[in-house]
């Protein structure tokens, strides 16, 4: 029997409370050896809100669990561990054909968990400028001053903004809470 892992798609916003849910299912029927983990992918974003840095969990991929199980040697999934998933509150379906799910490819596995690791080291920066998007601001320097964004660099935390200035357009590098969209 191989060990395969599998996405469900769940109501969306409630993806942690129907994981807890079927965990507990799992455990009454006493199933944990055959359903090995159940996890909401996330991820962490750090945001600055008035100056103070705050770190938010995200979740990675809303409206979906993903499964660990173990499979029949043909690849099917054991009937009595199929209703138990589909009859838990708030779980929709398999990702698949509507008869015979998908399980999900090792390289997917494989980056969904490097992902998941990582999401323990350090978080990313949220920065919601593109370039091309028209900028004011807030503080420093260039106060007030409206621009243009040409580069973001979230692992730095800078946006590089062209400001005019005497009649001419200004390369700056502004931290990005100091930014406002306009």
């Amino acid at each position: 029997m191989a060990q395969r892992w599998y996405v469900l798609r769940v109501q969306s916003g409630r993806e942690e409370s129907v994981r807890r849910a079927l965990i507990k299912r799992i455990a009454s029927r006493s199933m944990e050896n055959v359903i090995s983990e159940v996890m909401v992918p996330i991820e962490k974003v750090s945001e600055m809100k008035g100056g103070d840095k705050k770190v938010l969990e995200r979740k990675k991929y809303p409206g979906y669990l993903m499964v660990e199980m173990e499979t029949e040697p043909d690849g099917r999934i054991r009937e009595d561990v199929w209703y138990l998933i589909k009859d838990t509150t708030g779980i929709g379906d398999f990702v698949g054909s509507h008869s015979k799910p998908m399980p999900m490819t090792q390289q997917e596995v494989d980056r969904m968990l490097k992902e998941a690791e990582s999401v323990e080291e350090a978080p990313q920066l949220k920065i919601s400028f593109n370039k091309g998007d028209g900028v004011k601001i807030r503080e420093g320097t260039f106060q007030n001053f409206n621009g243009v964004v040409d580069d973001v660099l979230p692992d730095k935390g800078i946006v590089k903004v062209t400001v005019t200035i005497f009649g001419r357009a200004t390369p700056v590098e502004i931290e990005y809470w100091k930014l406002e969209a306009i």
